[in-house]
């Protein structure tokens, strides 16, 4: 197993040295504007999305899941981040380009900068990873459809909770008041 996991943390490592260091101030700067914020994602990147969009609440911020029952509406001036490795996800691309329509800031987290959801997107936060699709600009992977995309999305959302609540000086303690008590 030790192994495996060498060769799993080495393709992490290596996607993210590809990525220039300034790639998530964008993303941060657009999370400091202190609007409401949609994620969106399908399979093992919806997952990855509502990781990301859990921590952000326990950050503070006023977050929801595309897609939920509990879900209000969109309205000018919200921020949409969508991820989809591929950038070709019907409903990713469905609820962004909405988004765009009604005004509000759409930001896609993808491997493909020339995707459909690029497209339709304000901003593109481009994860030069293997999906399940293994395109010539995705990084190569030994790993099965799209591991290495998903690992590299968690890894980076966790940074960019990381660098916000350093950046608006959020304690551990401020965000485990925010954690669920209702286990």
């Amino acid at each position: 197993m030790k192994k495996e996991i060498a060769m799993i943390l080495s393709e992490v490592n290596g996607v993210f040295r590809n990525m220039a260091e300034d790639a998530t101030d964008s993303l941060v700067k657009s999370l400091q504007a202190n609007q409401r914020i949609f994620i969106t994602g399908e399979g093992r990147s919806g997952f990855m999305a509502k990781a990301f969009g859990m921590r952000l609440m326990h950050l503070g911020l006023g977050v929801y899941v595309v897609g939920e029952t509990i879900t209000p509406s969109i309205a000018k001036g919200d921020l949409i981040i969508a991820i989809s490795g591929s950038g070709s996800t019907k409903s990713v691309i469905s609820a962004a380009a909405k988004g765009r329509e009604i005004g509000c800031t759409v930001f896609a987290i993808t491997t493909n900068d020339q995707s459909e959801l690029a497209r339709v997107s304000h901003e593109v936060l481009v994860i030069p990873a293997a999906t399940k699709n293994r395109l010539s600009h995705e990084t190569k992977s030994v790993q099965p459809l799209s591991s290495l995309f998903d690992q590299c999305v968690h890894v980076l959302c966790d940074a960019v909770c990381l660098d916000y609540s350093r950046t608006e000086s959020i304690s551990h303690e401020l965000a485990y008041a925010k954690h669920s008590n209702m286990e």
